[in-house]
């Protein structure tokens, strides 16, 4: 098993159920409450598959033990332009539990918020996705499984249309993380050799 440092930002492919904690009161329909889980410990998801192979990773229980939560943001689409609520002024609340993170948020009385949350209240948004910077994960290259086993910096928890991941290509600190970086590296490596030599076959 590998450990990996400074893995830089990461947006996270888990997709637990949002719920709504409260409706707008009656006396009061500018108020919009939502509450859900950002993520999970000790989870195992599979984030690709190449052929035959599940390429999987874990959070650990104690990710985010000393973790910077103070300034996280709650966005739509993890689109810093869609800001419904913050921890820097206490619109939202991060709890860590045994389970994972969960929140509450007291959504902004603005067209993204008002939109944001009735999406949710009908059900066409139910997923939630993290954007952090992991500080420690390790690497066991025998069950492919990544387990992240520090975050540095929780930036952002957002409702998400899809989850990360989903019918989307591997990103660049993904293909980093479990090696595919070095792997296309090396080809590439070769195929310059290989042209080399065909070079060198005209002369």
């Amino acid at each position: 098993m590998s450990n990996i440092k400074n893995t830089r930002l990461y947006a996270s492919p888990y997709n637990p159920k949002f719920c709504i904690r409260s409706a707008p009161a009656a006396d009061d329909d500018k108020q919009r409450k939502i509450a859900g889980t950002a993520m999970l410990f000790g989870e195992k998801t599979v984030l690709f598959s190449i052929g035959d192979v599940d390429y999987c990773e874990i959070i650990d229980a104690h990710a985010l033990d000393s973790c910077d939560m103070s300034d996280c943001v709650f966005t739509r689409n993890h689109q810093a332009d869609k800001l419904l609520a913050r921890t820097k002024n206490n619109t939202l609340q991060l709890t860590i539990t045994e389970h994972g993170l969960d929140f509450a948020a007291d959504i902004a009385d603005t067209q993204d918020g008002r939109d944001t949350f009735e999406l949710i209240k009908r059900g066409d948004i139910e997923a939630c996705s993290f954007f952090a910077e992991i500080e420690e994960a390790s690497y066991n290259v025998e069950t492919h499984t990544r387990t992240i086993l520090k975050f540095k910096r929780l930036n952002d928890v957002s409702a998400v249309t899809f989850p990360a991941y989903e019918n989307t290509s591997i990103d660049a600190e993904m293909r980093s993380a479990y090696g595919f970086e070095e792997a296309e590296t090396a080809a590439a490596k070769q195929k310059i050799e290989e042209a080399k030599k065909r070079i060198l076959l005209k002369f």
